[in-house]
């Protein structure tokens, strides 16, 4: 087989088969073909695009070249939830323990947060003792025990894709919705969940930025977890504002306690009750209206609240900060954002509240950046919020007073009071 024919005939808009796909994969993963060649095969993908039937060749090669967690040992039906990424979501965090507190099973693998976008591993290491390197055997029978387990996605996952990611990565094709559904499922497929919940992000602080192409991205992604034998929804949901009112590792785990205590933000509380009645509808414990009730029957109970103690607990965690949440460390600086007048809050750019985060010390510009689990933002006020001049519109919280002074900046200029009340 020649790569030079199967770039060339990506390039003229020709579909690949399976062989070719695999031939070229294989090669790049085990360091037969060069970087050179699979970037021009990138170009070719982004601008000609793939079918279905290529994606899904490009994603089981891609999910197979690496470890397959075999989940069977776990009883029931396992459902996996993913998000495309945000700026308070931890949605993971109020989900998961609704879903096993309703008698779902949730095997759930995350990842860290890097840039704008904050990582469900590194919100749950924010709980002193927690760890999220599991042993398998200790992984699944959590999940048989109690209905759920969240550990680190372990690094031989899809390695092709964090190879193929790289290249991307310096050849200006990240933003190609084939190559974006491909890198998602390749990992999800490779979780070894039953069924799949996709939460597919769009606005200002999500990758797809527009609905067009938060759609094309959904349909790419349920086509290959269909294709590949898991069954698969997605949901659209909005960032074009941050998700609930925290920003920051300590505030958003705290913000996930108050949820399922019932006291949660509307917008989370929306978000939370969607995904969770979805993943429990594919589950098959209900129709969807059922599963909606059981939902908000187990916030309301406790039982919910009591599945993520019996998690943190069982993962070496301090159970009694999800009790007694004041208990998270604070930060040592804060400031208080003021609106200088009278009016409404206009459009916010989701993405800038997600880097005045990591100004902070929330996040990570580089991977191996520490986090200051202190750190973050309070939003008081959101988009469409009436507010007054001297209304406290927005709270920055950080370890450090360089980082607070770069952060309130960032903050300060987001925030844009109009006359008339935005869509």
């Amino acid at each position: 087989m020649n790569v030079y024919e199967i770039i060339d005939k990506k390039k003229r808009g020709l579909e690949l088969n399976q062989t070719e796909i695999e031939y070229l994969i294989n090669g790049y993963v085990n360091n037969e073909i060069p970087d050179y060649q699979i970037s021009a095969w990138l170009m070719a993908v982004y601008f000609q695009g793939m079918t279905d039937r290529e994606l899904l060749a490009l994603t089981n090669c891609m999910t197979k070249s690496g470890e397959i967690v075999d989940l069977s040992s776990i009883m029931g039906v396992k459902v996996d939830k993913h998000s495309t990424g945000g700026v308070g979501d931890k949605v993971t965090l109020v989900v998961a323990p609704i879903v096993a507190a309703c008698g779902g099973k949730v095997a759930k693998m995350s990842g860290r947060g890097l840039g704008f976008t904050g990582g469900t591993i590194d919100k749950l290491e924010a709980i002193p003792g927690l760890k999220t390197t599991l042993a398998e055997e200790d992984f699944f029978n959590m999940v048989n025990e109690i209905g759920l387990a969240v550990m680190g996605q372990s690094a031989d996952i899809a390695p092709a894709d964090k190879k193929l990611y790289a290249l991307r990565d310096v050849t200006a094709t990240v933003d190609s919705i084939p190559l974006i559904a491909s890198s998602i499922m390749s990992k999800k497929l490779a979780a070894g969940s039953d069924k799949i919940v996709l939460d597919v992000t769009v606005g200002s602080g999500a990758f797809m930025k527009d609905k067009e192409n938060a759609v094309q991205l959904a349909e790419k992604m349920v086509a290959i977890g269909n294709g590949a034998g898991k069954k698969t929804v997605a949901i659209l949901t909005n960032m074009d504002v941050p998700l609930g009112k925290m920003v920051g590792n300590n505030l958003e785990v705290v913000e996930a306690i108050e949820t399922l205590k019932g006291r949660g933000p509307e917008d989370l509380i929306a978000v939370v009750v969607e995904i969770a009645s979805t993943m429990l509808y594919l589950a098959q414990i209900g129709t969807k209206e059922e599963c909606m009730k059981k939902v908000k029957r187990v916030i309301a109970d406790g039982s919910a609240l009591e599945k993520l103690k019996l998690m943190v607990e069982r993962q070496g965690g301090d159970g009694s900060y999800i009790e007694n949440p004041d208990q998270f460390e604070k930060a040592i600086y804060q400031h208080e954002i003021i609106a200088n007048n009278s009016g409404y809050i206009g459009t916010m750019n989701t993405e800038e509240c997600g880097k005045a985060a990591v100004l902070l010390g929330a996040g990570r510009e580089v991977k191996d950046d520490p986090i200051d689990m202190t750190a973050g933002i309070q939003f008081n006020k959101k988009t469409g919020d009436a507010v007054k001049q001297g209304d406290i519109v927005a709270i920055a919280y950080s370890s450090s007073k360089e980082k607070l002074q770069q952060g309130v900046q960032k903050i300060s200029d987001i925030y844009d009071i109009v006359d008339k009340r935005p869509q």
